[in-house]
C-alpha cells in the first residue's frame, strides 16, 4: 500500500509525467554518445546500461525524501547510464571519458569507492551526475546519473539485493560477517584480476622484445608469441626463391593452422622453429623444384615454404605416409585425397634427400 504523497511531491510526479518522452530521448542520446566514444576508444567494457526511473520507482523515492527536491530537475538519477568493466583501473578510464565528454556536477557526484566500508563492495561503485555539453532546447538543462563499477562488483550488488542484505530485516552479527568476508575476497579478487592483467602486459610486451632482438630461444612457443614471429616473415626468403622458378606470385595465406603441427613435432620456443628452418630450408626448395618443374603455376600461396619445411622435417625424422598425411590432414582438413598426396610428397621427398 503507497503513501499518500504531498501536494508539492505530486506535482513532481505530475511534471515526471510530462517529460518522460523527453526523458527517453536523453537516455538514448547519452547512451548513444558514451557508446560511441567508448568504442572509438578502445576501451573493452562489460557492458553499458540505459534506463529511466519508472513512476514506481520515483514515487518510493518522493515518500521518502520528496521534500528534498524543489523541480523535477533536482532529482538527478531520473536519467541513468551504468557501464561496467571488467577491471578495476578501467573505471577510472571510463570516467576520464565522461569527464571529457559531459558536463560533471562534482558537488552531487560521489565516488563510493572511497568510504572503504566493510560491507559495502557492491556498492563501490563511481556515480557522476552529468548534464550534455553545448545542448540547446529541450535537454539542455536534464540531469541524468553515470555509475561506473566492475563486473564482480555489479553481480555482488544484484546477489544483494536479491537476497535482502540491505533491505528492512536486520541480519543477526554472524551473517553480517559473512557477507563482509565474502565482500572483502571478491574485492582482492577485482584487485587481483587487474593486477594479472598488468603483469600479462608487461610480459607480452617483454615477449615481444626478445622476437625482435633475435632472441627466440628465450621465447616459448605460443599463439601470441608465433603471430610476432610472423611478423619478421622468417619464410618469406625461401618462398621467393621457390616462386623464382616459375616466376610466380605470392598471395597471402593464413599460417596460424601450421602451429599445432609445429608443437607436434615437439618445438618448444621460437628458436626450435628457426632452427627448423634454417636446417631444411634448402631441402624444402628442392622439394618444391621438383613439383613445380613440371607445372606452370604463376601463383603461390604464402604458406608454401612453410609447408614444405614440414614435409622434409617429417622424412627427414623417419616419418612415412602416416606421418604426412596427418600433416595434409592438419593443413587442408581430412580428406581421402590426403594419402594419395602423402604418398607423392614421400617419393619425391625421400629422392632428395638421398
Amino acid at each position: 500500500m503507497s503513501v499518500q504523497l504531498s501536494p508539492h511531491a505530486e506535482e513532481i510526479l505530475s511534471a515526471y509525467h510530462e517529460k518522460l518522452p523527453i526523458l527517453q530521448k536523453l537516455a538514448q542520446k547519452t547512451y548513444d554518445q558514451l557508446n560511441e566514444v567508448l568504442r572509438a576508444q578502445g576501451v573493452e567494457i562489460n557492458s553499458i546500461e540505459r534506463r529511466v526511473k519508472t513512476e514506481k520507482s520515483l514515487r518510493g523515492k518522493l515518500e521518502i525524501k520528496g521534500g528534498k527536491y524543489n523541480t523535477i530537475n533536482d532529482v538527478t538519477d531520473l536519467v541513468g547510464i551504468r557501464v561496467i568493466t571488467y577491471y578495476t583501473d578501467d573505471v577510472d578510464k571510463v570516467a576520464a571519458i565522461v569527464k571529457n565528454l559531459f558536463k560533471v556536477d562534482w558537488e552531487n557526484s560521489v565516488d563510493k569507492r572511497k568510504l572503504h566500508k566493510l560491507d559495502s563492495f557492491g556498492y563501490n561503485s563511481l556515480h557522476y551526475i552529468c548534464h550534455l555539453k553545448n545542448e540547446e532546447g529541450e535537454l539542455k538543462d536534464i540531469p541524468f546519473e553515470i555509475q561506473m563499477r566492475t563486473a564482480l562488483q555489479h553481480v555482488w550488488s544484484a546477489i544483494e539485493h536479491d537476497i535482502g542484505y540491505k533491505g528492512a530485516v536486520k541480519l543477526p552479527p554472524e551473517f553480517r560477517r559473512q557477507f563482509s568476508r565474502l565482500a572483502g575476497m571478491l574485492e582482492l579478487a577485482d584487485d587481483e584480476f587487474s593486477r594479472l592483467r598488468t603483469i600479462m602486459s608487461d610480459y607480452r610486451r617483454m615477449l615481444q622484445g626478445l622476437v625482435k632482438s633475435g632472441q627466440l630461444d628465450e621465447v616459448p612457443l605460443s599463439k601470441e608469441s608465433f603471430r610476432n614471429y610472423l611478423e619478421l616473415q622468417p619464410f618469406m626468403r625461401l618462398n621467393k626463391r621457390i616462386a623464382a622458378v616459375n616466376q610466380a606470385e605470392l598471395f597471402p595465406a593464413p599460417f596460424m593452422s601450421y602451429l599445432p603441427l609445429l608443437e607436434d613435432f615437439g618445438f618448444e620456443t621460437l628458436g626450435d622453429v628457426q632452427r627448423f628452418v634454417d636446417d631444411n630450408s634448402d631441402d624444402a626448395y628442392q622439394l618444391a623444384l621438383s613439383d613445380l618443374a613440371v607445372t606452370d603455376l604463376d601463383i603461390l600461396s604464402d604458406t608454401v615454404g612453410l609447408q614444405n619445411l614440414c614435409f622434409v622435417h617429417v622424412v627427414k625424422n623417419g616419418g612415412g605416409i602416416k606421418e604426412l598425411k596427418r600433416v595434409y590432414d592438419k593443413i587442408y582438413g581430412t580428406h581421402d585425397d590426403n594419402t594419395s598426396l602423402a604418398e607423392k610428397t614421400l617419393q619425391q621427398t625421400g629422392n632428395i634427400l638421398k
